[in-house]
């Protein structure tokens, strides 16, 4: 494992230079970005999510903290993988951590994570208890009290994969691409919706300020009984997180899954109050 490939550039805001860089493993090739200044943060994005689609809420990150973000295997502009499991992303992770950890940050950072990077930041702080300074989790890593595909069929959870491949198959070839299967979106989603079922023992023992930025509609804003026992679920699970973590602060926006997109700035500003540049978790 390694670096290589060092660049620099500007990111959206044109504020502060972004270097960028890979970290070379023995199943893929993670790319990585980093720029800004103050305290150091690591921004891991979610599943089907890029570097480029987070790009407005790393901008407003990099104004007070020194950001790091990198590309999944298989999106963005990381190589392809054979394996595309939580494990498989998890191990990204702690690829990107342990270069950086070769004396690169001044202290521990805070580990940001949206949807799935949420559960990769919660369990690798878990297992690796000194690694991090704090988490936030962005409409993620949420112990659901009832499975969220409750009620979705097979075929219709494949029927949504085979859409949303549909979708994706217009950025192939961009800073935007997503390189995963049928198989591997209904098989991570199966997967994901397991793991959080389980978030509660894992919540035992966690003793990081951890604070939650989660989204009012996260199934939409339909009407349909379904989408609202999803957004009911939703909202049960990261209130059972703030009752069995009395340093986790829960706050809500009236946003659906894509906060990070269309709350970017928000969410910056709530970062900063959390987790501001005196080192220390806000009250």
């Amino acid at each position: 494992m390694g670096t290589e490939g060092h660049t620099a550039g500007q990111d959206d805001s044109g504020a502060e230079p972004v270097r960028r860089f890979t970290v070379a493993r023995e199943e893929a090739t993670i790319a990585v970005s980093r720029g800004g200044r103050g305290r150091p943060l690591v921004l891991c994005p979610g599943l089907f999510s890029t570097q480029a689609d987070l790009a407005g809420l790393a901008g407003a990150l990099r104004r007070h903290f020194d950001v790091v973000t990198f590309d999944l295997r298989g999106h963005g502009r990381s190589s392809a993988a054979r394996r595309y499991r939580f494990a498989s992303f998890l191990a990204d992770l702690e690829a990107v951590m342990s270069e950086l950890g070769r004396g690169s940050f001044p202290s521990a950072p805070v580990m940001a994570g949206h949807s799935m990077g949420a559960d990769l930041v919660l369990h690798y702080a878990a297992a690796h208890p000194r690694a991090a300074a704090g988490l936030v989790l962005l409409d993620g890593a949420n112990p659901l009290p009832e499975p969220f595909l409750s009620g979705i069929e097979p075929a219709e959870l494949r029927a949504m994969a085979e859409g949303m491949q549909a979708a994706l198959a217009e950025v192939r070839g961009t800073e935007r691409q997503v390189l995963l299967s049928v198989d591997d979106f209904v098989e991570l989603n199966v997967e994901i919706d397991r793991l959080r079922m389980r978030l509660p023992d894992r919540l035992r023992g966690l003793e990081l300020p951890v604070r939650v930025i989660a989204s009012t509609a996260m199934a939409g804003r339909g009407d349909g009984d379904q989408t609202r026992w999803r957004n009911a679920n939703w909202r049960k699970g990261f209130e059972r997180l703030g009752a069995q973590l009395p340093q986790a602060e829960v706050a809500w926006l009236d946003a659906d899954h894509g906060l990070v997109v269309t709350h970017a700035d928000r969410i910056a500003e709530m970062i900063l109050e959390a987790f501001g540049p005196d080192g220390r978790a806000g009250s």
